[in-house]
């Protein structure tokens, strides 16, 4: 039997060049050897925009999102995309989950102060301190083995396996202790050089962009500040248009002599760019083929989450049963049903 992988996003819409080097470069090429469960966690956003005009939009984000999981490779008849809201079993093992972790675990987790910052929260939302919880409870819920993720989300991976152990001990082994796998680029620096890509950043290259804006994006992109003129030698090191050089230029004996002429101060900032603008729509145009194919298949989106949603169903109940039977939380229960049935039989009432 094969070994599975858990891992997801938040719905926020089309998906960008650091996605496809942090997560889903890794999610295609595990297909054939992994069981995988891809989630749309739709309940994470809740955490940060709980406001109705953001759920309303959750179902358009949701198909572009997964429009783009389908053009990078992702392949209906391997994988199991599924949304999140839908299972309703998460709400009940994130509860359980819940007693076995504490408040300070949660509050030294830097990523969740950084995501209040991000959304201009003044104060952390119960919810948003319990998103590593509800996250391992995504992990958990298909008894994975692996979860591909960014480098900004491995923290969150290890309270997984905390939490896990913990439930283990007290209970049984239910849950495999799922290790974490982070892309070969952990973490793409946005076009601005300021921070990683990010859409609220607004310094992303995005998978279904056009190539003409591709090229208009590239060209705006920062270098090296210091550089005044092509026969300055510049830094490639930290510079943003050699890191996505080094990460996406299939030619690599194009990107070793522009390093080269680069650091003598022989090649200009516009070759380098025009490069790297067609290095990236290389690796672009059949992703946008594949989008455009599968737009075009009207309802297709629809149905491939729905089929993935009613198989994690039959998972989540399975996982539940595991639970409930090794923690023993079905027998008050079942005592007392047996007993009130036992006394309306005597009284006539069976």
């Amino acid at each position: 039997m094969k070994k599975r992988i858990l891992t997801g996003d938040r719905p926020t819409g089309k998906m960008h060049l650091g996605h496809y080097v942090g997560t889903l470069v890794n999610r295609v090429r595990l297909q054939d050897e992994y069981e995988c469960f891809f989630i749309i966690a739709d309940l994470h956003t809740l955490t940060t925009r709980p406001q109705k005009e953001y759920v309303e939009i959750i179902a358009n984000s949701t198909r572009e999102m997964v429009l783009d999981y389908l053009a990078v490779g992702i392949d209906p008849s391997k994988s199991v995309v599924y949304l999140q809201s839908a299972v309703h079993e998460v709400y009940e093992l994130n509860l359980f989950l819940e007693m076995l972790v504490n408040v300070p675990r949660l509050q030294r987790m830097p990523s969740l102060k950084d995501m209040a910052k991000t959304a201009h929260l003044n104060e952390m939302p119960f919810g948003l301190l319990g998103y590593p919880v509800l996250q391992a409870a995504d992990i958990l819920l298909p008894r994975s083995h692996l979860v591909p993720v960014g480098k900004d989300n491995e923290a969150h991976v290890e309270i997984t396996r905390e939490i896990a152990r913990r439930f283990n001990t007290y209970y049984g082994e239910v849950f495999p202790i799922p290790d974490v796998m982070i892309g070969d680029v952990p973490m793409l620096v946005g076009t601005d050089g300021a921070a990683k890509m990010s859409k609220s950043a607004g310094n992303t290259i995005f998978l279904s962009d056009d190539r003409k804006t591709v090229e208009k994006k590239v060209h705006g992109m920062y270098t090296d500040p210091n550089r005044v003129s092509a026969d300055v030698p510049g830094k490639v090191e930290g510079n943003p248009v050699f890191i996505y050089h080094g990460a996406f230029n299939d030619n690599r004996e194009e990107v070793k002599d522009l390093t080269q002429r680069y650091r003598a101060g022989k090649v200009g900032d516009v070759e380098v760019k025009q490069k790297l603008a067609a290095a990236l729509n290389r690796v672009l145009d059949p992703i946008r083929d594949r989008r455009q194919s599968y737009e075009e298949r009207k309802g297709f989106v629809d149905e491939f989450i729905y089929d993935g949603t009613m198989r994690m169903r039959e998972e989540a109940r399975e996982t539940l049963t595991l639970v409930k039977k090794a923690m023993g939380i079905t027998g008050t229960w079942n005592r007392i049903k047996r007993k009130a049935e036992d006394y309306r039989k005597r009284l006539g009432r069976g």
